[in-house]
């Protein structure tokens, strides 16, 4: 029994399977853990990760705070630290107590200590934890300390942006994933020739959807990003398979009294279809596995698996579903209202070579615009979401009222000589933007030896192996100082202790830019030959991969470069991202209409009479096909707060657009051009003269 027949005879069954496979994908999705700290996704071998870990195995301390305190008495701030060292995960809080007691007035401290801790108004204390920073236990601890203290005391640091990303994405995942099918389903409606079929199609996917969210717990955990964007672009992308499904079906059932006769023929025919529009799609989201920034093969696995669950879903389950409902569904039906293209096309037709010149004049400023955006985005996390977030007030406060933006760490070998260590924190000192460097010897000073320190004291900033310094800089993150001067404290770290580990924020975003800008490269060549290479082989041509490839790159270049013209600095993630699903995703509108065009090629009809009926054929699935991605992606990304999510759905929706307009404007003019070329570069076309078909006079007159 061949496979259409199978699912036909058993619809039944795969709908029972499929919801009894929906009990443990909700499972799987309410236990899959999220991620919501993007340095996270660094390779593990990096000296800043490696670090990270150091700190974690020798003091128990993995994330950092500090915690700023305003308009309390000592006694109060002392008080507070207590409370706060009774939350779980708290490992240790560093305040003026840990040092002295509190009878000692705090001015008998090195000057430059105490204004550096100090204000006439507030004072910091320093908290570390001892789970990483973005553990759930570290967000669990954050949110306590919160609770216990009030409206003076403000906590800042990564793992207190990562609680407040998350709470922020938990609020508006279910909103912005309702506002998509929302909108598809409107575009679909609009689009389509029945109104209960987009309602189909969207349970239809919906369920598989689910079964990927669910799935993905056999990774353990996946980024914020990619659950908040693989349920929009599953569902974006695998819309076309059902709509091709659709056609077909209802083009089968003209032709067969019996329904189920209809659909063995449909599914047989849209197998092959969705397949070889699936492949270019996956392939895309294939190469973001080949970032060493594992972010990328984060979402690239996803979204791979969602796809290939949407193509099963569309040849298994939609089928089932649409002959369970059938006379509704035929009930339902209505004039399509896209227009037919034939006197469009023709026009469009008539002055190709003006489109050809428009290729010309826009890729030059374009791809400058690109290569500029792409130097120009942003890399500090936090602005990636509202201001008035506490955490970001919180940094605004210690910036302000301290001078520090960003904490570095040090650790040094514990042997170290304490003049050794001394002389290394006086250079330091030195370099521009450091405010001070806490350690064992800058607190007690020379003539005080070290022993007569609090044990407790002793056993935040020394241990077995590495001695601890925190190193205070008025750079705010991912910024050219600061990076500049992360090498310069690289520098003489190295000098004075050549095992040395520099890290923390600063030194983990720097790792972080140069890490993405390697993958940029990478991805962009990997995702280019791969489609190049799926292409070639669909086509069997030479030519035509070059002449696809080139309209799809030249979409992604205005896409991705108008930032630069309007002045607006997109997340580091989104180039890298968008570039490769733009290419995979709307890839298959050019093949669909070059394949027209060959078809039509092959057949007889002349040049102009090919390229015109493959244009005219191909616009309507090529608008809904378009416009179902842009409706899925432009709700998300007007409504969300996380500039992270809202900058990668809108370049989706915008690149869905551009996309679409090359290819309706571009290709066929491109197809003019370059058809001498693609006749000798592609099999079986070789020997398709300018000979008209002649068999079917009533298209030729329509163009003529």
């Amino acid at each position: 029994m061949s496979f259409s027949k199978a699912v036909v005879k058993y619809r039944v069954l795969i709908l029972i399977v499929t919801f009894l496979l929906l009990i443990p994908a909700v499972f799987g999705y309410a236990n899959t853990r999220v991620n919501y700290d993007m340095l996270n996704y660094l390779p593990q071998d990096m000296e800043t990760v490696v670090g990270q870990n150091e700190l974690l195995s020798e003091f128990g301390k993995g994330a950092f705070s500090f915690v700023i305190v305003e308009n309390m008495t000592p006694v109060e701030v002392s008080g507070l630290k207590t409370k706060i060292e009774g939350v779980e995960h708290v490992e240790s809080v560093i305040w003026y107590d840990s040092l002295a007691d509190l009878s000692i007035p705090m001015e008998m401290l090195p000057k430059a200590v105490y204004e550096a801790f100090n204000t006439d108004h507030s004072t910091i204390m320093a908290v570390f934890f001892n789970t990483s920073t973005s553990a759930d236990e570290t967000m669990k601890a954050i949110s306590e300390i919160r609770k216990i203290t009030d409206k003076q005391c403000f906590v800042s640091g990564m793992s207190a942006l990562v609680t407040d990303l998350k709470d922020l994405c938990e609020r508006e995942e279910p909103i912005y994933v309702a506002i998509a099918v929302v909108l598809a389903l409107a575009a679909m409606m609009l689009l389509l020739d029945s109104f209960l079929a987009p309602l189909v199609f969207l349970a239809s996917i919906g369920m598989m959807i689910l079964l990927n969210l669910g799935s993905n717990i056999i990774f353990g955990e996946i980024s914020y990003i990619t659950k908040a964007l693989s349920a929009v672009l599953q569902l974006a992308v695998t819309m076309d398979y059902s709509i091709f499904l659709w056609h077909s079906y209802n083009e089968q059932r003209g032709r067969f009294s019996d329904n189920k006769e209809a659909m063995t023929v449909a599914i047989r025919e849209t197998l092959g279809s969705v397949i070889g529009s699936s492949i270019t799609t996956v392939a895309g989201f294939v190469a973001l596995c080949f970032m060493s920034f594992t972010m990328g093969k984060d979402l690239g696995l996803v979204m791979a698996k969602g796809v290939i669950l949407g193509v099963i879903g569309c040849v298994t389950v939609l089928p089932s579903m649409i002959l369970v409902l059938d006379k509704p569904l035929q009930k339902s039906r209505h004039r399509s209202l896209i227009p037919g293209g034939g006197a469009f096309s023709k026009g469009l037709i008539k002055i190709f070579p003006v489109f050809l010149v428009l290729f010309v004049v826009l890729l030059i400023p374009s791809f400058y615009g690109y290569k500029k955006a792409s130097n120009e985005v942003y890399y500090d996390i936090s602005e990636s979401i509202p201001q008035d977030m506490p955490n970001v007030v919180a940094n605004k406060k210690l910036k302000d009222d301290f001078g520090i933006a960003t904490q570095h760490m040090i650790l040094t070998d514990a042997s170290l000589d304490p003049e050794v260590t001394r002389n290394m924190i006086h250079e330091m000192e030195k370099v521009d933007g450091v405010n001070y460097v806490l350690s064992m010897e800058s607190l007690v000073g020379s003539g005080v030896p070290q022993e007569i320190l609090p044990e407790s004291l002793k056993g935040v900033l020394k241990g077995d192996k590495w001695e601890l310094m925190l190193v205070n800089s008025r750079y705010g993150i991912a910024t050219d100082e600061v990076n500049s001067q992360i090498d310069q404290l690289n520098a003489i770290l190295k000098k004075y202790d050549p095992h040395g580990l520099l890290i923390g924020e600063g030194p983990c975003t720097k790792d972080l830019i140069e890490t993405t800008d390697h993958d940029f490269r990478v991805v962009n060549l990997v995702s280019v030959l791969l489609v190049f290479l799926i292409i070639a082989l669909v086509t069997k041509s030479v030519s035509l991969p070059f002449i696809l490839i080139s309209v799809i790159e030249l979409a992604i270049f205005i896409n991705l470069g108008l930032p630069h013209f309007t002045g607006t600095s997109m997340p580091f993630i989104a180039p890298i991202c968008i570039s490769t699903i733009q290419l995979g995703a709307t890839v298959d509108y050019a093949i669909l209409m070059t394949s027209r065009y060959k078809e039509e090629r092959i057949r007889g009809l002349e040049r102009h009479d090919a390229v015109w009926t493959a244009l005219r054929t191909s616009i309507p699935s090529v608008l809904v096909s378009g416009t179902g991605l842009f409706a899925a992606t432009v709700g998300v990304a007007i409504y969300s707060d996380v500039d992270m999510i809202s900058s990668m759905c809108f370049l989706l929706a915008r690149g869905a657009l551009i996309s679409m307009l090359m290819v309706i404007l571009i290709l066929p003019a491109m197809l003019m051009a370059f058809d001498g070329l693609i006749r000798h570069t592609t099999a079986g076309m070789r020997h398709c003269g300018e000979k008209k078909y002649t068999s079917s006079d009533s298209r030729k007159e329509q163009y003529a």
